[in-house]
């Protein structure tokens, strides 16, 4: 399997934060979700991928080579705010950007401004915030990128628009020849359309792989007041207790230990509350 990014040990070091050893692969012709809380570190990660901000350590390859300007046209990138300036009008950003990138294709982005009912005559600052995305979106999409990497693509979309963007996603991959580096806190979305998860919290990996296997990896546990032995507490990754009982996520080869109470499958948001809720608590 060809891999179109691989990140290898990278590092950052801020004065009040720490991004440390961050390792994930992303194949060719796939979707990774990105998850973790806020200031888990997520954007920093994306903006040393993309030379952004210096690295402190590691290593980043994109088709197998690292990282140039030469590359970066084959990246497309949105970001939750918009690179656009406020005075631009629709009609004015091809203008803009086209002569940046050798693979610009006229009536690919047309098509997109069509799609996503950007009027021309519209100014950037008068776009809503969703609309500013899918102008982003339109940009990233029409120049023959292999990789786009979004941050928080479809966060102040309505549902319906939502959904028209992840159907435009599911199309971008369908040839099996580029990849997306999706990072949303609407996990809803990567259960719909991610292959792959990377999971991060406090600058530091909890878990890269297959989103099948993260989901397969654990259960909710339910139970009433009293129901827990001391050992069964110290399995519970995120235990919160309540006046009826309690809840808590636990490993998938844990669940015998809890024979007798209430076991569900997890979302993956359920996982991603449970455990950052648990190492907040150590």
């Amino acid at each position: 399997m060809n891999n179109m990014l691989q990140v290898k040990g990278l590092g950052k070091n801020y004065p009040t934060f720490t991004l440390s050893d961050i390792t994930f692969t992303l194949p060719t012709g796939y979707v990774m979700g990105f998850i973790g809380q806020n200031g888990a570190g997520k954007t920093t990660t994306m903006k040393l991928i993309l030379q952004m901000v210096q690295k402190d350590s590691g290593e980043v390859l994109f088709m197998d080579n690292p990282v140039s300007a030469k590359s970066k046209q084959q990246i497309g990138v949105v970001f939750d705010s918009s690179f656009l300036l406020d005075d631009w009008k629709v009609k004015d950003i091809e203008g803009i950007f086209a002569g940046f990138y050798q693979g610009w294709d006229h009536a690919l982005y047309q098509n997109y401004l069509s799609r996503f009912g950007l009027e021309n005559t519209k100014k950037i600052k008068d776009l809503s915030r969703g609309m500013k995305t899918k102008m982003s979106l339109a940009v990233a999409l029409s120049y023959g990128a292999k990789l786009l990497i979004l941050d928080e693509p479809t966060s102040g979309l309505d549902p319906v628009a939502r959904d028209e963007i992840l159907e435009i996603l599911q199309e971008y991959i369908q040839d099996g020849t580029r990849s997306i580096l999706f990072s949303t806190h609407i996990t809803s979305d990567l259960e719909r359309i991610a292959d792959y998860i990377t999971f991060i919290n406090k600058g530091h990996m909890v878990y890269t792989g297959l989103k099948d296997e993260l989901l397969e990896s654990f259960y909710i546990i339910k139970g009433g007041n009293n129901a827990l032995s001391g050992g069964q507490r110290r399995k519970i990754i995120g235990l919160r207790e309540h006046s009826t009982g309690f809840d808590g996520l636990v490993h998938a080869q844990d669940k015998d230990a809890f024979a007798g109470m209430l076991m569900e499958k997890p979302s993956i948001q359920d996982i991603m509350v449970y455990i950052s809720k648990g190492e907040d608590a150590q």
